[in-house]
């Protein structure tokens, strides 16, 4: 059993496919609480908007 071998994970490498013997890992959904606890908000600030000073009339 070795690199020719379409059964075994070696095959399976060798011949760049995918099957029972070298399966992709599934993601699971994320439920509502996991997801408010492991993903964190980035809050980006905001941009400093130039400030206007208002001239007051003495009269």
């Amino acid at each position: 059993m070795g690199k020719g071998d379409r059964k075994t994970l070696k095959g399976k490498r060798y011949n760049s496919s995918y099957g029972n013997s070298r399966a992709h890992a599934v993601a699971k959904p994320a439920t509502a609480t996991q997801s408010a606890v492991t993903k964190k908000s980035v809050v980006k600030p905001a941009a400093k908007k130039a400030v206007v000073k208002k001239t007051v009339a003495k009269g």
